[in-house]
């Protein structure tokens, strides 16, 4: 069996493109198991953010398993096999390792080494095992590639300065701007993104905030815990002409600030506009950036400015990718002792019970010996049992996912009639 990822990030993809296959938090486990069904899927983890959705899945053959997935996301985005296939990329066994590990590390984000991406791996992995779609393999995996990113951010420098898309995209406010200290701020969206912009804000001097959200109750508990005032989302069209920068994070879905009802907001509005959107999809409109005054931005925009980091981190990034070689070897030669373990296990099964059973039948001849006696016989075969099996337990671990390994298991099976 693989292991292969298939996705979609915002290095391959229009935004356009990419919010159409976007899944959101609410429709995962139906993605999950619309997956988990098909014929060439073993195990899926979908990982789905606002810069890529991927899928890893456990496969028999990857060609059957790669149309599996494309058809899925295909079904799921109302794209058809040529709209979609040249924004594909897919990799497999340890180059699909390789880029798991990369992402959890912050690697391969819009932002380098960006912090959230980590809690996103752990909770699509989260998902997937709650929903039963993720089990041995990609929990073994999963499992590591958070080991990876926590090891890659506590050895390295790769999380510096702007750790976090949120944290980017009030930076890049602040650049357009100058400051933030004398601007009316509305943030839209009080779930995990509202959380790490508030805080950005705070950071970045930033006095007048408002928050909304969908569920009030949210924005009432960001708000107070930054000192900034609440709004009810029924009044998003006079907040909007009354500000002076926006930063919309909601994750609804669709958009929640379109380009009418922004042009009746800004009427009788002359003072400019600056709109950040970071979600996927987006929540804003693109008509509403052609608007006199208003100025928009994107997660398109937010990657081309956080890109100029880059170079800085080329260093940090360099360690980070010989950490994450290091743990590929490890978790590839640790996953091939873990093939072999189940093997070794029945062999030593077999060769205890025929111990035993040689042990029963000359009872009444040993029933004489003294307990220490007895206790010589019980150490002395099983010693002899431990050294028949030392050598044949360590080729086939050594062995294991080699031709040669393929071999020795089929002749240990066939010598000691193991299933």
């Amino acid at each position: 069996m693989s292991i292969v990822v298939i996705g979609i990030n915002h290095r391959t993809s229009p935004l356009e493109l990419l919010e159409r296959v976007t899944i959101s938090q609410e429709a995962l486990p139906k993605a999950l198991h619309s997956l988990s069904v098909r014929d060439d899927v073993r195990e899926v983890v979908v990982l789905s953010t606002c810069n890529r959705i991927e899928v890893y899945a456990i496969t028999e053959r990857f060609h059957a398993a790669y149309a599996d997935i494309r058809d899925f996301f295909c079904e799921s985005s109302g794209l058809t096999p040529d709209e979609l296939h040249p924004h594909l990329y897919s990799q497999h066994d340890e180059a699909a390792i390789a880029h798991l590990f990369e992402v959890a590390s912050g690697l391969d984000s819009a932002v380098v080494g960006e912090t959230e991406i980590l809690g996103q791996v752990g909770d699509a992995w989260e998902t997937a095992r709650a929903e039963g779609v993720a089990r041995t393999a990609l929990n073994a995996l999963f499992r590591h590639s958070l080991e990876v990113g926590k090891r890659a951010r506590t050895e390295t420098g790769i999380s510096r300065s702007t750790t976090s898309v949120s944290h980017a995209a009030v930076e890049m406010a602040q650049e357009i701007l100058g400051t933030l200290s004398e601007r009316r701020v509305l943030v839209v969206g009080a779930g995990g993104m509202g959380e790490g912009v508030a805080s950005a804000l705070l950071r970045a001097g930033a006095s007048s905030i408002t928050v909304m959200n969908r569920t009030e109750s949210r924005a009432h508990d960001l708000a107070q815990r930054i000192d900034a005032k609440v709004a009810s989302m029924d009044d998003l069209e006079s907040e909007l002409s009354r500000v002076d920068v926006v930063l919309a994070c909601t994750g609804a879905g669709q958009a929640v600030i379109t380009a009418d009802a922004l042009a009746r907001a800004r009427t009788s509005v002359t003072t400019p506009l600056l709109i950040v959107d970071i979600a996927l999809p987006r929540d804003v409109e693109p008509a509403a950036g052609r608007l006199d005054g208003v100025t928009l931005r994107d997660l398109g925009d937010l990657s081309d400015w956080a890109s100029r980091g880059v170079e800085q981190r080329a260093g940090e990034a360099a360690k980070v990718r010989d950490i994450v070689g290091q743990e590929v070897e490890r978790f590839v030669v640790d996953s091939v002792a873990r093939q072999a373990a189940p093997l070794i296990s029945q062999l030593r099964e077999v060769a205890e019970r025929v111990r035993q059973e040689e042990l029963t039948r000359y009872a009444h001849r040993l029933e004489d010996l003294t307990d220490d006696q007895q206790e010589v016989v019980e150490s002395l075969t099983r010693g002899i049992l431990a050294k028949l099996l030392h050598s044949p337990s360590i080729q086939l671990k050594d062995a294991a996912g080699t031709p040669q390994g393929d071999r020795l298991s089929a002749a240990v099976r066939d010598l000691f009639g193991l299933q």
